[in-house]
Parts: structure tokens; sequence; C-alpha cells
């Protein structure tokens, strides 16, 4: 029978430094993601974290989340799906890590075997199996970019038997389990578009009976991952987009040079961003087919037949395996994966094709 952990990442009150990415909590980010993405020479996993020790909780009652962190003893949710996966016979223990290194002293039990050159390498025949219990699509891109950083391999250590499209190996599977209710309108978190269980005893049955299904994942040059997509812009108190410059490419295209203003940019791995009030920004962002969809909204001035001047949306789209944004003045308000940042210099995402993977039925 399968060893399961259930996951979740503790609240900053809980400890310094928090956990995540940049230092903050829950998969947020208190500016650009920094530190190296990738194993070191000597095949260890590198961490920008102090180690620290798994906390381990016990099943008991039920506290209220007070705020965008997980709390720091289990909801019902979490408990419901323990009795679940108990009820099947797992071993389960569940989890509360409050950093970095917390939560990779988690992920360390997927390490393989030793391999010849060294590198630590995901097994593929492990009997643990992943349970992440998430409030937010910033928490689940925080324990991936935990698993990123383990395991992919620093390039001069890149091995004969990684697949020349991708940067990493295959990802361990990972259960989602959402904290909170679908929420409607539309923005949909991952969960909700991928068409993953949110019933506690529905997760637990994918856990255990479900398949991995692989899904694409985007790294990027400042040392973070997007599973869903991320929105560049910004609008002033009273909802008005502002405008801002910026080099836009996917591939060999350009969607703008940095000439012209700019409302919005979206990068989209899924659809989380697909729409932005009434606009439609992407069209068919597919999390499994190996290409990032991106878009950009320009303002275009035109002359009726009247001669009055208008302005109308442009909405300008191309498809790739990688997009580069080049900020031409000030700083950048995104969101990626919902969590808030600033880009004030060139990013770059590429696509991983495959690299990561959820259980379903």
């Amino acid at each position: 029978m399968y060893d399961v952990v259930l996951l979740t990442l503790g609240s900053e009150r809980d400890a310094p430094g928090g956990c995540g990415s940049g230092g903050a909590c829950c998969g947020g980010t208190t500016g650009a993601d920094t530190g190296p993405t990738s194993q070191t020479d000597t095949g260890q996993a590198t961490s920008d974290q102090p180690t620290g020790q798994v906390n381990t909780d016990q099943a008991g009652s039920d506290q209220a989340d007070t705020g965008q962190c997980a709390t720091e003893r289990p909801r019902v949710p979490v408990l419901a799906c323990a009795d679940a996966l108990n009820a099947r016979g797992a071993r389960v223990e569940t989890v509360t890590a409050r950093s970095d290194a917390e939560i990779d002293a988690v992920l360390a039990r997927f390490d393989g075997p030793a391999r010849p050159d060294g590198l630590t390498w995901p097994d593929p025949d492990s009997k643990t199996r992943l349970v992440i219990a998430t409030a937010s699509d910033g928490q689940l891109r925080a324990v991936l970019r935990r698993l990123v950083k383990r395991y992919a391999p620093a390039p001069s250590k890149r091995p004969a038997d990684l697949p020349g499209n991708r940067t990493l190996p295959d990802l361990p599977p990972v259960a989602v389990l959402p904290l909170d209710p679908a929420r409607g309108g539309t923005h949909r978190d991952l969960a909700a578009q991928l068409g993953l269980p949110r019933d506690p005893a529905a997760v637990a049955a994918a856990v255990l009976d479900g398949t991995p299904r692989r899904l694409d994942l985007l790294r990027n040059d400042g040392g973070s991952v997007t599973l869903d997509g991320a929105l560049l812009g910004a609008a002033d108190d009273a909802g008005r987009p502002l405008h801002w410059r910026a080099r836009v490419e996917v591939d060999d295209t350009i969607l703008t040079d940095g000439a012209e203003p700019l409302l919005a940019c979206a990068v989209g791995n899924a659809g989380g961003y697909a729409t932005l009030n009434d606009v439609t920004l992407l069209t068919a962002p597919d999390p499994a087919d190996g290409q990032v969809e991106v878009a950009v909204a320009v303002p275009v001035v035109v002359r009726s037949a009247w001669g009055r001047k208008r302005v109308r949306l442009e909405v300008r789209r191309a498809r790739g395996r990688a997009v580069s944004v080049l900020p031409r003045e000030g700083r950048v308000p995104y969101l990626d994966d919902g969590v808030e940042s600033e880009l004030t210099r060139k990013r770059s995402w590429w696509v991983e094709p495959g690299a990561w993977a959820v259980w379903s039925i």
C-alpha cells in the first residue's frame, strides 16, 4: 500500500522567511525570484532557505483560515481526505511546511537510487504519493518550484537520457486538494480548469486509483515556474487600464517592438488569464500541447468615414516554445499564477513539455 503525505503550506506568522519563493509565504514573492534553479555540480539540490525540520501534524480539530495561507492545524478538507485514505489502508502523514527547507524535506522522499553521474533524480517506482492542499495556485506553484529546484540538473551536468526538449526529468505526480470551493466568474483556479476533483474523498480516490496526467510547465529565467499563466499590466484606482511599453517576442515572432503602448499582455500555459474584462486575450491555451500562447492588447486609433477618431483594441496573438518580455520604461506590475510582482527587466518563459503531472481519474 502507498505512503501518502498530505502537505499544506504554513502561515508567515509561523516562521520567519515563510515558504514558497523569494522568502515570502505560500508561493508569494517579495520581488524577482533569485538563486540558482538547478542542481549544483556536486549533484546536490540547492536551497535558498536555512535547514528546517518538518512539522508533522496529527489529526485534530479544525482551525479556520484567517488569511491566504494555510493555518497551523489541518483544515477540514485535509482531515476528510486523510480519513478517506486511511479507510483504504494507506499510511497517511499530514505535514505543514513553513519554509522551503521544510518543503524540500518532504520532496526528498521521492529521490531515486544514486545515479552514476551523481544527479538527484526522482524514483519512478516510488510508493510515496503526495497530496498538496492548496488555498491558491500560488501555493501549488511553490511546491512545484521546489521540485524543479531539486531535480533540474545544472547545464554542465546535463545527462544523455534527458529529452532534447527538456531541462529536467519527469517530476513525480502530485494530487491537488483545493481548500476552498470553486469560484465563479472568469478566473478559475487550475484545479477547476483541469477538471480535477475538489471533494476530499474523490481526491483520495485519484491518489490511490488514478493515473498520472502529464502537463506542460513554464520555467523562467527568474528562477521560478508558471503552471497557469501570467498577466502583465495594471489599472488605476478607477479601474482604467494604464499604458505601458515592452518588446514582446514569441519564438521568432515580434508581437510588439516596444514603441507602442500596451494595455495588457497574457502569457498562457492554461486559461486562467484567457480573458480580461470582456476582452478575449487567449483563444485556445492548452496545458498539454507543448506550446505557450501569448497575446498583447494594443489600443489603436482609427478614423471613421466622417473623420472622427476612435480607439479600438487590437489583440495580437502567437504560439511557440518560448516568450520574452522586455519592459521599455519603469516597472510593470503582473500576476503570475495569482502571485503579484513587478517586472523591471527582461523576463523569459519557456515550455517544458509534460514535465509535471497530476493524479486524475
